[in-house]
Order: structure tokens, then sequence, then C-alpha cells
């Protein structure tokens, strides 16, 4: 067996060299290939990747977007299955890659898999509440549309039906030659997972393919990370976060009450209810963000994208 793992990079710091060290640690009965795209690093993560026997891709930072970027990671691999990450993303433990490619095995059309995410140790709790609440929601196993369904309104398939992260997944290369990613700025896994489904394909979760990755935003990137979240999820299902009072309100009465219900203290439950709201906030705004001035979105945009596009997935059925 043949596999690639697959890693964009710009500035990927020491945690970057901590996934290519667990990477290398896999226990891989075959040829094992990593394959690094870095756009424009200045902090040593070329070097960083060449000693660890990466091979490198190199392309100018205006090149990049999370689609265009993951697509020339799969033209360029060589591994009949090409697992991605992130570069943030640490494999927890030495048979995260064995995970990942077992889950193929349980069906003849299985496209993508998918695992877990661990909190890192020193990730708050209302990370941790989050990350880990989500996760356990999730239901192992074979995902796939009946020939019926393939026609469903993409809105129809938000939520855990269609989640996929390729922060921490698995494509089959021949399932990807026939669906690849769309080259867009955000989003691209989410419409992967819809793509792929509506193909004929099947995703997997397997949660026993984790991986350390967590982040813990301020209130100002919480927002704009939540700007840029729900314009993709607009630009994929075509759905709006609804601009309702009634609804935030008990949006955050409800994350609030299940941290207290774990034990939160005050100061834990005062800093959810900010991040909660800004999150909140940031949605309502990247939902609507084709309406916003360019310049407007670029500063609420995580990623400083000032683009948008005003269609939802369906313009984009197979």
């Amino acid at each position: 067996m043949s596999a690639t793992v697959a890693i964009p990079v710009r500035n990927g710091g020491p945690r970057f060299e901590r996934v290519l060290d667990a990477v290398r640690a896999q226990r891989f009965d075959g040829e094992l290939e990593i394959l690094v795209c870095d756009s424009g690093s200045t902090d040593g993560s070329l070097d960083t990747a060449r000693r660890h026997g990466a091979r490198v891709i190199e392309i100018e930072p205006s090149q990049f977007s999370h689609g265009g970027t993951r697509n020339l990671l799969l033209r360029e691999a060589r591994g009949l299955h090409v697992a991605l990450l992130t570069q943030d993303a640490e494999p927890a433990s030495t048979d995260w890659l064995e995970h990942l490619l077992a889950a193929f095995e349980l069906a003849d059309d299985v496209g993508l898999v998918y695992g877990r995410y661990v909190p890192r140790p020193d990730a708050p709790p209302i990370v941790r509440h989050e990350l880990e609440r989500w996760f356990a929601s999730l239901t192992p196993g074979v995902e796939r549309l009946a020939a019926g369904e393939r026609d469903l309104p993409a809105v129809e398939l938000m939520g855990r039906r269609g989640f996929f992260s390729d922060a921490n997944a698995a494509v089959s290369r021949s399932a990807w030659e026939r669906v690849p990613f769309r080259e867009v700025e955000y989003a691209e896994d989410r419409a992967l997972a819809v793509d792929m489904l509506r193909a004929g394909f099947a995703k997997v979760y397997e949660p026993a393919a984790a991986v350390l990755h967590s982040h813990h935003y301020g209130s100002r990137d919480r927002f704009r990370r939540a700007f840029d979240e729900s314009r993709g999820m607009f630009e994929v299902y075509g759905w709006r976060e609804p601009l309702s009072l009634r609804r935030a309100v008990l949006g955050v009465r409800g994350e609030l009450s299940a941290l207290r219900s774990e034990g939160a203290g005050f100061r834990t439950l005062l800093a959810a209810s900010i991040d909660q709201s800004a999150r909140l906030a940031g949605a309502v705004l990247g939902a609507r963000a084709e309406r916003l001035p360019a310049p407007v979105r670029r500063r609420m945009s995580l990623e400083s994208r000032a683009s948008a596009t005003a269609a939802g997935h369906d313009v984009h059925r197979r």
C-alpha cells in the first residue's frame, strides 16, 4: 500500500515540527510520502519540512486558496490514498494513519474518511467543551446518500450528515479524480463532502483517528473566525444565520447551562458569554457578507478575505 500525508503550511512554527514528528512516527506497513505545500513561509518552515524528509511544493501567497491548494497537493501526491492535515493538527497516536486508511475497507464506495479533534492540554474549558460535545454527537461508520436523496437541497446536508473536515482526513485518489475540491477560499471540505455524497461516494467518521487540534481566540478573532465560517456555510449550503435576538439569547443561555452543569465557575461562564456573543455576531454578518463593502469584509475576516459569493451550493450541482 502507498499513502501520502499532505499538509499546506505558511509559518507553521514549532507546532508544525511536532506535526511532522508525529507523522514520521506512524506505524505504516507500506510506502509513505510526506508532501508539503508552502505558501511563502518566512519562519524556517521550508527547512523544517525538508529536514523531516518531506517533498515540498512552493507557491506564492497570492496563489493560495483552501480548495485550490489541496487540489494541487492531490495532483502531486503519489499515494493511492492521501491523508490531509493542517500545519497545527498533530496526530495523537502512532496508529492515526492506520485507522484512517482502514476505514476505506469498510465499503467499496468510500471516498472520504475523517477523524476527531482532541483538545490540546492547555485548551480553555469553553473550547474543550465545544469540541468534545461536537465529536461525541457524531456517529462512527459509513454515511452515504440513497440514490433518491442526491438531489436534496444542499441545506439539508448541513450539520452532522454532511460534516467533513480536511484538518484530519483521508481521500481516495480515484474518488478525488472524479470529484475534486472546488477551487474556493473557504469551507472547501464541506463542499467536497456534499459533492462526493451527491456523486454516490460514502464518507466515514473514524474517531480512533484523532489529532490534537484546538484554537483559542480572543473575542475579536472569535468574531472574525465566525464571520468566515458563516460566510462559508452560505456559499456551500445557501444557509444564513437567522437574524433573531431571541435565538441568540437562547443560544448563549444553552451554552452557559451546559457549562454550568459541568461545574464551570463564574469566570468561565463570563468568558463563555463573551465568546458566544462574538461568535453569533460574526455568524450573522458573515452570512450576509455579500451585502457588505469589500473593505469591510476584509477587516471582518480572520483571513483578510474581501471576496464574497452570493450563491449557495445548489448552483454547482453535478
